[in-house]
């Protein structure tokens, strides 16, 4: 009997139009497993988090929808550029909307994965680091890889996607291994 359909949800962390790590997540769905569906979050519309407004009833139908679509996904998979040796803000904002109520927010328990790309040789790896710190926080479970770090990505992404087949190779190794890791911890 065929595994039953899984679905990952991707937010990119960069607003970008030309982001290297939006093209990347959007090249997630080409990339993934027979029956295992990826969207892709932008968070153009998130606002800067306001605790006065995270209470049912007060928050913005843009955080509504995004955690919404958190609990729905069986995993996620954070695809952050690297600010400054860290997290860009627009990722991080999302996040701590995301990871309210504590304890008890959708991230709680949700199978998480974390890559990144970057024209430099660090391939965001700093930025991965600090991820994995914030969603221990969150008790979201942290897949237990090194990731996906893609160096010079100005050579591999053109017109909007991943087209360097080593890379898009490795990321696909990377998604089959996730969906595998997904399925055995339940997401």
């Amino acid at each position: 009997m065929p595994d039953p359909a899984l679905h990952l949800l991707a937010i990119p962390g960069s607003l970008r139009s030309g982001s290297f790590n939006r093209a990347l997540a959007r090249t997630l769905p080409q990339l993934a497993p027979d029956g295992v569906r990826v969207d892709v979050w932008e968070l153009h519309d998130v606002p800067l988090y306001n605790s006065d407004l995270d209470e049912d009833g007060q928050r913005p139908d843009s955080v509504v929808d995004l955690k919404g679509d958190i609990e729905a996904a069986d995993g996620l998979i954070l695809v952050s550029p690297e600010y400054n040796f860290g997290v860009p803000g627009v990722l991080k904002n999302a996040i701590d909307w995301a990871s309210r109520p504590g304890f008890r927010s959708p991230m709680a328990g949700k199978p998480t994965g974390i890559m990144g790309a970057s024209a430099g040789l660090s391939g965001t790896m700093r930025a991965q680091e600090q991820l994995k710190l914030n969603l221990l926080g969150m008790v979201a479970q942290v897949f237990p890889h090194p990731g996906v770090a893609v160096r010079k990505a100005g050579d591999k992404v053109h017109d909007g996607h991943l087209t360097d087949e080593d890379t898009r190779s490795f990321v696909k190794g990377y998604l089959e291994e996730f969906t595998a890791w997904v399925r055995r911890v339940g997401g």
